[in-house]
């Protein structure tokens, strides 16, 4: 069925349950159900709710495909509709439950709304993945203004207001939730870590979630929302594809080695199946040749 929301388009796919794929080396067994004499092992993640932003490719795209494999019913914020679609086409095909969020987080309401709109379509919200980002790279003499404030607009803003219109909710599926535990991921990267020459706004946004992230961690944590903060390296997605022409080609010239989004997916989805007493805070994930 089809609806279209205040500015927010939505579409919640459901299709009877399917075999389903798990990723490899996450511990998804939580509890063994039976009918008659068939054992099945119950999702981690089933009866859970988890929003998406992102997801129309790349870290987002796979990181939906694995918590909807873990059991967990998905909604997919993005801009590009057509991508969210296909991204939905693959998770209902596997028995997965979606839904499409059509928006632009950068827009406070659209933020709001996409949030509003899960908790309305699919009941609750238990996990946030805070995925959508642009990394715009660059010497700071004569740099692009348009795009610092992208990636202020995005990086910071669009994150800030996701997890200023999602916090009610974790803390509510924290006291009620089927795990008693609710999840905040923030996408990080290495340059979170540390600044290089020629990515300094985007360092800032990204030191900037680090901190954010931990206050917020400290401020939640006996109430069992865990903030979780995950810092990529090089990884293949179209992130880097967005940046100048001369710029994409320095790009080109100093990555080697780089991961896949489903690494990363990987990542976030051993984040989020935890136990309710364990909290993974932090994790930063290179290539094993990267060295910085």
């Amino acid at each position: 069925m089809t609806r279209r929301i205040n500015g927010t388009r939505g579409r919640h796919r459901r299709t009877s349950p399917g075999p389903r794929s798990h990723p490899a080396g996450v511990g998804w067994a939580e509890a063994l159900t039976s009918e008659g004499d068939d054992f099945r092992v119950k999702p981690v993640l089933d009866g859970t709710v988890a929003l998406v932003t992102g997801a129309s490719s790349g870290i987002g795209a796979a990181t939906a495909a694995a918590l909807a494999a873990q059991g967990a019913a998905v909604a997919l914020a993005a801009r590009r509709g057509d991508r969210l679609e296909a991204v939905a086409a693959d998770i209902t095909g596997q028995g997965g439950i979606v839904l499409v969020l059509e928006c632009d987080i950068t827009d406070q309401q659209q933020a709001a709304a996409a949030v509003q709109r899960t908790v309305a379509e699919l009941g609750r919200l238990d996990t946030l993945i805070n995925n959508a980002g642009v990394m715009l790279l660059g010497p700071v003499a004569g740099a692009p203004l348009p795009e610092w404030q992208q990636m202020v607009q995005l990086n910071v803003l669009g994150l800030l207001y996701c997890a200023h219109a999602a916090l009610p909710h974790l803390l509510r599926a924290a006291d009620d939730g089927p795990r008693q535990v609710a999840d905040l991921v923030n996408i990080s990267s290495v340059a979170g870590r540390a600044a290089r020459n020629g990515n300094g706004v985007y360092s800032l946004t990204k030191h900037g979630v680090g901190a954010f992230s931990e206050s917020l961690r400290q401020e939640v944590t006996r109430r069992y929302v865990r903030v979780s903060l995950v810092e990529p390296g090089a990884t293949a997605t179209e992130l880097a594809s967005h940046n100048r022409p001369e710029v994409l080609q320095s790009i080109r010239s100093q990555f080697g080695q780089t991961m896949e989004a489903g690494d990363i997916a990987d990542a976030i989805t051993y984040i989020v199946t935890r136990p309710r007493h364990v909290a993974v805070n932090e994790m930063l994930i290179r290539p094993t040749e990267q060295e910085r």
